[in-house]
């Protein structure tokens, strides 16, 4: 495509979604529940650690060996019947699957969720060529009534409530105002009947791919994927290049790990195994197989030792539903297609667009994210990397202004020079009284609430701690003299 359309300006957008109670409201509700769920599901499986570790060794390796695998792969699809496509980014990856439609006279399309899809912009591609494409995860389907992008990568609609669904589809689909969660479900049952029925082709997304035998594998617990991949009669299929899970016998522990870690089910109603187009015992299925595998920076990823772990994610969701910082403001406000922990570490990666890095700063480095992520992917370590270099960039070849130069020389002055420094602790120790909070104002223990300009902006958001009455070196020579060492050793 010519151009992204995502807008990333977190600080404005956050401010705005944390001033939104009904949002909070939605968010909280749904994550909590999504965490319930996968408690039970984890406190209910024996050795849930140990499965954790082999499917991180089993990535690892993987990664490391990706050229393999991605080439086996490609030999086993093409046995089976089917034809692989390569995209180095996502125009490219956009251009091919269009170019399918337009070589098939494709007039219609239906479409199961996939977050692939989302990150090159897919629908704007057919639209832009004529072609009609309807979403038909009852959630993706909801969230393009409202011209809005995914808010969690589980629940696209997380940010809705009933009301807000009861509204839209009255507006949109031109049917009364209805209360009942069943009674809005089966309208978009109606719906999307009649689109799976005309539609020409079939798009999904792919949670695993097989290279042994040449299997996709699509997880879901509506149904719409399975229609979606045998009703029309061609079935295109986007898979990001990390995918692959080397033998058919690994797929127990990686599906084990996501529907539980996901949804918090035994397993979902739906798993699809695809091993190409329909052959000639087959009663239904899709005529034509073609997947399509994308880049889309993911081989600069593969190049970092730090960041490549980024790739080992499984897109089940719980690092969103712990984090802190998404359980406030929602999927919306980072701006971009991925969200959450997992959103700050892939979108500066994947994506050169304005205000991007501002996503690894939105954690608390809390690490919630790592613990109950199934393949624990260290995300702290990652962000500090991401923020790391985002300095670095900033920083090659700017030469500092004469006022920071200054303030350093300063700084460093007095770092050298004891008597100077014990004489700047003093007086930033009176200096901070009228602002340090009242019960800690007897021995400057206490907080600082605010600070004035220039120093709000530190102040505003957190708390500062209050400079001590006694220096760090008082305090020793206080001890030492108790202890009856009165030699000034420092």
């Amino acid at each position: 495509m010519p151009s992204h359309t995502f807008q990333i300006d977190f600080k404005r957008s956050s401010k705005v979604a944390v001033a939104d109670k009904k949002l909070k409201r939605a968010l909280v509700s749904a994550t909590d529940r999504f965490r319930a769920q996968r408690s039970l599901a984890v406190e209910g499986t024996q050795e849930w650690e140990e499965i954790k570790t082999r499917a991180r060794e089993i990535k690892e390796h993987v990664i490391d060996n990706l050229d393999f695998y991605l080439e086996k792969l490609e030999e086993s699809i093409t046995k089976a019947g089917g034809v692989v496509h390569w995209a180095r980014d996502g125009e490219e990856a956009a251009n091919i699957i269009t170019a399918i439609a337009a070589e098939r006279g494709v007039k219609s399309v239906v479409k199961s969720k996939s977050m692939a899809t989302e990150e090159i912009e897919l629908n704007n591609a057919f639209e832009r060529n004529g072609i009609k494409v309807v979403e038909t995860d009852l959630g993706e389907y909801i969230i393009q009534l409202a011209g809005e992008r995914p808010s969690h990568i589980l629940a696209p609609a997380i940010h809705k409530t009933r009301d807000d669904i009861s509204k839209l589809f009255s507006r949109k689909l031109g049917v009364p105002y209805y209360e009942e969660p069943e009674e809005l479900t089966g309208i978009a049952r109606d719906k999307l009947r009649e689109e799976f029925l005309n539609a020409d082709m079939g798009v999904s997304g792919v949670n695993f791919a097989v290279p042994e035998t040449g299997t996709i594998v699509v997880v879901e617990n509506e149904g719409n994927a399975c229609l979606c991949t045998t009703l029309p009669r061609v079935h295109v299929a986007l898979m990001g290049m990390e995918k692959v899970v080397p033998r058919f016998e690994d797929l127990s522990i990686f599906l084990n790990l996501l529907i539980k870690s996901a949804t918090g089910q035994k397993l979902s109603t739906y798993v699809s195994f695809i091993t190409g187009p329909k052959n000639i015992l087959d009663n239904d299925g899709p005529e034509e197989f073609h997947l399509v595998i994308l880049d889309n920076g993911r081989s600069k990823i593969l190049a970092d030792e730090v960041t490549r772990q980024s790739l080992y994610c499984l897109r089940c969701g719980a690092c969103l539903n712990v984090c802190p910082v998404y359980r406030q403001v929602g999927g919306h406000a980072y701006g971009g297609v991925y969200s959450g922990p997992i959103g700050a570490i892939i979108m500066p990666q994947l994506m050169d667009l304005k205000g991007v890095y501002e996503l690894p700063y939105a954690s608390s480095l809390c690490g919630a994210c790592k613990e109950v992520c199934p393949v624990n992917i260290d995300f702290p370590k990652v962000l500090l990397k991401l923020r790391s270099d985002f300095v670095k960039g900033r920083e090659k070849g700017r030469r500092p202004g004469l006022s920071e130069r200054m303030a350093i020389k300063l700084w460093r002055y007095a770092m050298e020079h004891r008597r100077l420094y014990e004489f700047i602790s003093r007086i930033a120790y009176f200096a901070q009284m009228p602002f340090v909070e009242r019960k800690g104002r007897r021995n400057g223990h206490g907080r600082i609430g605010s600070l004035p300009f220039p120093f709000s902006n530190w102040t505003r958001d957190r708390d500062f701690p209050a400079v001590a009455k006694k220096t760090f070196r008082n305090r020793w020579r206080e001890l030492e003299n108790e202890n009856g060492d009165s030699e000034d050793k420092l």
